[in-house]
């Protein structure tokens, strides 16, 4: 079983979602049942603030927001919600926690699909259920054949729900505007608050089941492409979009429909849009707020297959759940996880009715949402450096625990029912955490890094296990590895006497002369072990490293030998000896951990390209050995020949060839010497130069110079 789950630990979900992918993901699950089932129900609770409960359910999402989005961008893994809570507050908590979002996706996507039902009755006279089982199976096989595929039918069905939805608001504002006036529109919002304090706050919690769909999208964030980017970027703007609508949208049910009527209306946006749609020519209205009500279910039931199959995955790979759910199938999707959560959904829609579904969903997701905000108070005071995300919370740690206390209270006037079944859940997910989970699951969460007087109980492998991440999100756009590298000395030795202590002290003294450092307390610095330090290792290749007050901008040297020097290794207790042939020595500023991290598991992804040390060794040029550490998308060779494409360079200087702009010409070779050019250097023919620079620039020059 070990060897199972290591090779599925190391099995890669195929990272194919761009920002409108999130978006669509986003949105699509957010829409559905919350604005064309619940605001009937959610009537009969508020009253006309049900509009109210809308935007401030929204608006009290923005917290779990900010703190899922920090983290995705810092642990982009399949899980989203799940992993987060486990890697923060330790396996028992991930356990409970993962179950609980799980379930509530799983009851959402069930509402969801039931909800078709009853728009799809104005047309055809079809069972609900058969309807609704027939979509999750249609769902489930577009799933097993890649997250793509899936995203793609979800990117349709958002841009026609947001197309008809648009129009349905627009056509509600000009009759409430012109036709009504605004005395029945008074009417219509008199007394706002029926029901006082206690029914808005009910309400606000009963609605939350709207906007859980928002957080979804993080439990597809592996596969996600420049995930920093996108997915906090991809929930913000779902977010405004949903808000917006939701509040809209609503706004215009409540002033144009029967209030007696709407407590018990289940397709309350048909209702509405019969009442100011008539002028179109026969059921034309009312087949587009069908139309648009099936693809909001079906986009929710698209996305909530999606989202929450990943979650018996990542909890499968921790070894929480039997192993065969973190199998991947040849479509690089993970299909057991997908047939046993349709499996699931199926058996809910056959079992429970639309307002217990919306009231436990409501009521798991807010206390999910709770832990998350919890989650990353831990992460940020463990002080992990590897912790490492792309995106901040604003207003850390007042949003926080705004979030924590919010929801709470929203759990509490949630009632009995709801709640009795949420701990029901938890003591059922704790039992199995006991009796089947506890003896695989060798790990502490990040809660251990807080406490200082339990630092004994630190987990070294979670801090290597996101190093590990750090590697797979690979360096940001600021990150001056480019510059590095072409500004690194390289150093060839072939003295047969060499040992690993003077070379440390000859590196020392050559970047104390060139910083204007204490040669000594470098040394020191290198010698220094970090915990980090098992995953830097590579066979024949040593990375050393350190950081120090007053270094401006990070520094390297490489020093290559034939020979190979001597060196003591150390990995989870063992000690060896390994022959080395090239050394990293990386110098950085102490201020900046962070990018020191991301400069090592860069170059640490270089070591992995196959027979690297051969490559190397084998290479007598700097300049192709500096090309060879460089990825190919982010520099350009050109061989300076009259007659060719590169002739309108000969003659010029430097300084004046006309770049993209982020470009710069890095490295000269000269009649076999290679040096870093300056705005004045006249290049000449046979000159061979390398530019530098973002992968669209380089592109540019070669579809110039390389046609």
């Amino acid at each position: 079983m070990c060897d199972y789950l290591n090779m599925n630990k190391k099995a890669k979900l195929k990272k194919s979602l761009g920002l409108f992918d999130l978006f669509a993901i986003c949105t699509g699950a957010m829409f559905s049942s919350g604005f064309f089932l619940l605001p009937g129900l959610a009537y009969a609770k508020a009253g006309p603030s049900v509009v109210l409960a809308y935007f401030f359910s929204g608006l009290l999402m923005l917290p779990a927001m900010f703190s899922i989005a920090e983290m995705a961008t810092a642990l982009p893994k399949a899980g989203g919600s799940y992993y987060f809570i486990d890697r923060s507050l330790g396996p028992m908590a991930g356990n409970i926690g993962g179950f609980g979002v799980y379930i509530s996706m799983v009851l959402k996507t069930a509402f969801s699909l039931v909800g078709i039902g009853a728009y799809t009755a104005f047309f055809l006279d079809l069972p609900i259920e058969h309807v609704a089982i027939a979509l999750a199976s249609v769902f489930t096989l577009v799933n097993l054949l890649g997250a793509k595929q899936g995203a793609g039918m979800q990117k349709l069905l958002v841009v026609m729900l947001i197309t008809v939805l648009s129009f349905f608001i627009v056509q509600g504002f000009v009759y409430i505007f012109s036709d009504m006036g605004t005395t029945r529109l008074k009417d219509a919002y008199t007394p706002l608050f029926p029901f006082g304090q206690m029914g808005l706050l009910t309400t606000i919690g009963f609605v939350f089941i709207s906007y859980a769909g928002l957080t979804h999208v993080v439990s597809v964030a592996e596969e996600t492409k420049n995930p920093e980017k996108n997915i906090p970027l991809g929930m913000i703007l779902a977010m405004l979009v949903t808000i917006t609508i939701y509040t809209v949208g609503v706004f215009v049910v409540v002033a144009v429909l029967d209030h007696t009527a709407l407590k018990q209306d289940l397709t309350p946006i048909a209702s509405a849009g019969e009442v100011f749609m008539h002028w179109l020519p026969g059921n034309t209205g009312l087949m587009l707020v069908a139309i648009a009500a099936f693809a909001a279910f079906a986009s929710t039931g698209n996305a909530g297959i999606l989202s929450a199959s990943r979650y018996p995955l990542a909890m499968a790979r921790d070894r929480l759940i039997p192993a065969k759910f973190a199998r991947i199938n040849r479509f690089q999707t993970p299909g057991l996880s997908i047939i046993i959560t349709s499996a699931i959904i199926i058996f809910f829609i056959l079992t429970l009715t639309a307002d217990n579904i919306a009231k436990m969903a409501s009521t798991v997701q807010l206390i999910v949402m709770l832990l998350v905000n919890v989650s990353v108070i831990i992460f940020r005071n463990s002080k992990i450096p590897s912790y490492d995300p792309g995106f901040m919370s604003p207003l850390y740690p007042f949003m926080q625990y705004f979030g924590i206390i919010s929801y709470s209270i929203l759990i509490i006037y949630m009632g009995l029912e709801p709640v009795v079944f949420s701990f029901a859940l938890f003591v059922m997910a704790y039992g199995w955490y006991i009796f089947y989970a506890k003896k695989d699951a060798r790990r502490e969460g990040a809660i251990y890094h807080w406490f200082a007087h339990m630092g004994k109980r630190q987990d070294p492998d979670l801090e290597g296990e996101f190093v590990e991440l750090l590697k797979e999100k690979g360096l940001r756009e600021d990150d001056p590895f480019n510059k590095i590298i072409v500004h690194t000395e390289i150093i060839v030795k072939n003295n047969n006497g060499d040992n690993f202590d003077k070379l440390v002290a000859h590196i020392s003294e050559l970047f104390a002369v060139e910083l204007k450092l204490n040669s000594k307390e470098l040394e020191a610095s290198f010698y220094q072990k970090t915990a980090i330090d098992p995953t830097l290792m590579h066979p024949q290749v040593s990375m050393v490293h350190a950081q120090l007050k007053g270094i401006r901008e990070p520094t390297m040297k490489i020093v290559i030998s034939k020979r190979g020097i001597k060196r003591r290794v150390e990995k989870k207790g063992i000690r060896s000896f390994d022959h080395i042939h090239v050394f990293f020595f990386l110098l950085s500023s102490s201020e900046d951990a962070r990018q020191h991290l991301r400069l090592l598991m860069r170059i640490s992804d270089i070591l992995d390209r196959k027979n690297f040390v051969d490559k190397v060794l084998q290479t007598h040029d700097e300049q192709e050995i500096k090309e060879y550490l460089l990825h190919r998308e982010h520099y350009i060779s050109l061989n300076l020949k009259a007659g060719s494409l590169t002739e309108d360079l000969i003659g010029k200087k430097t300084g004046e060839i006309n770049l993209p702009d982020g470009t710069l010409p890095a490295l000269l070779r000269r009649k076999n010497k290679v040096s870093t050019p300056t705005k004045d250097m006249i290049l000449q023919e046979g000159d061979y130069l390398t530019i530098i620079g973002k992968p669209a620039d380089i592109q540019k020059l070669y579809k110039k110079y390389h046609r």
